[in-house]
């Protein structure tokens, strides 16, 4: 059995990814800061039946991210899917004359640090089982840089970057690597916009390895 790995997940969208995949047999590795939330996370994906655990990382502490990744593989087994998908900090969306240097350390390493740590740490288990897919979930801004949203899309841009350059590195080896785009706050009320939907979309970008950018909708004029 193999294992996806979420990378900032939460009761929402990080839940209906877990039980998607869950009921294609895959086992479940929960990753986000609070443990104890991981914990009931897994406790409710248990319940449905499917292999969940929780794992505690900050995404900026990169020894965290290794050791958490690392446990996952030894529990649950290899790490067939990672998604990366941690939700940005509210102060990391400042208007672009408000923000400092300093200010884009934050976004810069919970962005394209983690999200580099996370892929190296994970695919040369791809690589020893043959296969697997790379996912990284994006706002907007990490394709139309919002002048209010400075830090994530300057930091998004960067993981855009890297996620590109990793899709044409490794797509002759069977691991593909693809970015969804969510121009709209999920579960907002619209069905098309619930974490549900996106789950599905994001299942069905592992299963049929298209494009590597899909817009969960297209982006608003």
């Amino acid at each position: 059995m193999t294992t996806i790995a979420i990378v900032g997940a939460g009761k929402g969208l990080g839940f209906e990814v877990a039980a998607r995949f869950g009921r294609e047999g895959f086992s479940i590795a929960l990753i986000a800061r609070n443990q104890a939330r991981l914990d009931e996370l897994a406790a409710a994906l248990r319940e449905h039946g499917y292999d969940a655990a929780g794992f505690a990382a900050n995404v900026r502490d990169q020894d965290s991210l290794r050791h958490a990744l690392e446990l996952a593989t030894e529990q649950l087994g290899p790490i067939e899917v990672l998604q990366y998908s941690p939700l940005p900090a509210k102060e990391y969306m400042r208007p672009v004359l408000e923000t400092t240097a300093e200010d884009l350390v934050g976004p810069v390493e919970f962005s394209i640090y983690g999200s580099v740590t996370a892929v190296r740490q994970v695919l040369p288990g791809m690589r020893a089982i043959g296969h697997g897919t790379i996912l990284f979930v994006n706002g907007a801004s990490a394709v139309r840089p919002g002048a209010r949203v400075t830090g994530t899309s300057v930091a998004f841009a960067g993981e855009t970057a890297y996620a590109q350059l990793l899709h044409d590195a490794v797509r002759d080896e069977d691991v593909h690597v693809a970015q969804l785009i969510i121009p709209f706050g999920i579960d907002d009320g619209q069905p098309e916009h619930s974490g549900a939907a996106i789950a599905e979309q994001l299942w069905a970008i592992h299963s049929e390895r298209g494009d590597f950018r899909t817009y969960a909708e297209p982006l608003p004029e």
